[in-house]
C-alpha cells in the first residue's frame, strides 16, 4: 500500500464516456508490480476509443506510460526503478507466438494495465511482467522519452515486416505523431527521399522539423502526381498508409511504384469498404502488408534506438497536460494542432 494513501485519480470509461474518478489503489497479488505514472503520451487509439470507433481492444485507456515502481512483488524489479510499462503481452507459447505472429495471440489483447495508464497509479500483472513487460529506464532517458517507447515499438515491427532497403524512397500518408515516428525510422533504416502528405497544413509543415524531405498538403495538390513527379514518374518504394482513411490508403496504393510494397499501419474504422480496382494490385504486383502493435523485442529495440540517440522523439512533443486537465488534451489532439500530447502525474 503506498504511504498514507488508499486511494487515486484515474481516468476511466464510464458508459462511454471519458470520467475522471478517485478509484482505490489497486492491490497486488504475487508477480504484480504497482507503478507511480509520471508520464504517458494520449494515442491516437485512445481518442478513437472515446469517440467509440476503435473496437480492437478493451476500453482501457493510456498505453503508452513511463513511470517509477512504488511497490513491487519481484526481486528483480524495485521500488524506486524508473520504468516503461507494456500494457499488451503474448503468451510466446501459442500457435501464433511460435509461428511468428505473437500480436494474434489469442492472450495478447486480454493482458492489460490495471486500470490503464492515465492514472496516478497502475497495476502492471504479474503475466506481463514474468513475459519481460517492463523495461528498466537508462538514466540518460526521460519519462517522457520512456513514454515513446511502445509507440516507436510499433513502428519498429511495421518497418520490419515491409522491408526498407537502403536508399528506398519511402512515401508516409498521414503526418501525425505515428507517421512522423514512421519518418523519422525510416531514415535510421537507411531510406533515401522520404515524402509526407496530411489533410493539416500545421502538420505538413512540422514535417519538415524532424526530417521530411518533401510534405505535401492533401487539400492543395493531387499527391499521388506529386509523388510521381518526385521519382522520375515512378511512385514511391515503400509507402505506409499511417491514416485509416479510406481516401487516404487509396492515395497510399496510387502512389506507389510497381513492385512496390504498401504498409497497412493506421486503423480503418470498422465496415471501411475501397473504392479500388483490385486488378491494379495484380497487374503492378504491388503487395500490401498490414502491421498491428508491437512485442518486447520491439519494445527493447525502441528503447535502446531513444537511448542511444539514434531519433529524439521529443521533437514531437507539443502539447503537456495533467492528469485533471485531460478532457482538455483530447480536445487539444482532436483540433489538428498538435502532434504529441503528454499527460504526466
Amino acid at each position: 500500500m503506498v504511504e498514507g494513501f488508499s486511494h487515486m485519480k484515474s481516468v476511466v470509461m464510464e458508459n462511454g464516456k471519458v470520467a475522471i474518478r478517485e478509484l482505490p489503489l489497486p492491490k497486488l497479488q504475487q508477480g504484480d508490480v504497482l507503478v507511480k505514472m509520471k508520464a504517458c503520451g494520449l494515442c491516437g487509439t485512445d481518442i478513437e476509443k472515446i469517440c467509440g470507433h476503435y473496437t480492437a481492444s478493451q476500453p482501457i485507456l493510456g498505453h503508452e506510460p513511463a513511470g517509477i515502481i512504488q511497490e513491487s512483488t519481484v526481486d528483480l524489479l524495485k521500488p524506486g526503478d524508473r520504468v516503461f510499462a507494456h500494457h499488451h503481452v503474448p503468451c510466446y507459447e501459442c500457435y501464433y507466438c511460435k509461428k511468428g505472429n505473437p500480436t494474434m495471440c489469442p492472450y495478447y489483447r486480454k493482458t492489460n494495465l490495471d486500470p490503464g495508464g492515465f492514472s496516478e497509479y497502475f497495476r502492471v500483472p504479474a503475466w506481463n511482467v514474468v513475459r519481460g513487460g517492463i523495461l528498466k529506464l537508462p538514466d540518460n532517458v526521460s519519462f517522457e522519452e520512456g513514454a515513446f517507447i511502445e509507440p516507436l515499438a510499433t513502428v519498429i515491427r511495421a518497418q520490419r515486416r515491409v522491408m526498407i532497403n537502403k536508399d528506398d524512397i519511402v512515401f508516409i500518408v498521414g503526418a501525425g505523431p505515428m507517421g512522423l515516428l514512421h519518418a523519422m525510422m525510416a531514415k535510421v533504416n537507411n531510406a533515401g527521399v522520404v515524402i509526407a502528405s496530411d489533410v493539416s497544413e500545421f502538420r505538413v509543415e512540422f514535417g519538415y522539423k524532424v526530417g521530411i524531405d518533401y510534405s505535401l498538403n492533401v487539400k492543395k495538390v493531387n499527391v499521388a502526381d506529386e509523388v510521381k513527379k518526385l521519382t522520375d514518374g515512378r511512385g514511391a518504394d515503400v509507402t505506409i498508409i499511417a491514416s485509416g482513411s479510406p481516401s487516404a490508403i487509396i492515395s497510399g496504393l496510387n502512389a506507389t511504384r510497381k513492385g512496390g510494397r504498401v504498409l497497412l499501419f493506421g486503423v480503418p474504422y470498422k465496415g471501411t469498404i475501397l473504392n479500388y480496382d483490385i486488378s491494379d494490385l495484380l497487374n503492378n504486383e504491388i503487395s500490401i502488408i498490414p502491421s498491428n502493435a508491437a512485442v518486447e523485442e520491439d519494445t527493447k529495440e525502441a528503447l535502446s534506438i531513444i537511448a542511444n540517440k539514434k531519433i529524439d522523439v521529443t521533437k514531437l512533443i507539443t502539447h503537456r497536460f495533467p492528469l485533471d486537465e485531460f478532457n482538455e488534451a483530447v480536445r487539444v489532439a482532436k483540433e489538428g494542432n498538435a502532434i504529441k500530447v503528454i499527460i504526466y502525474s
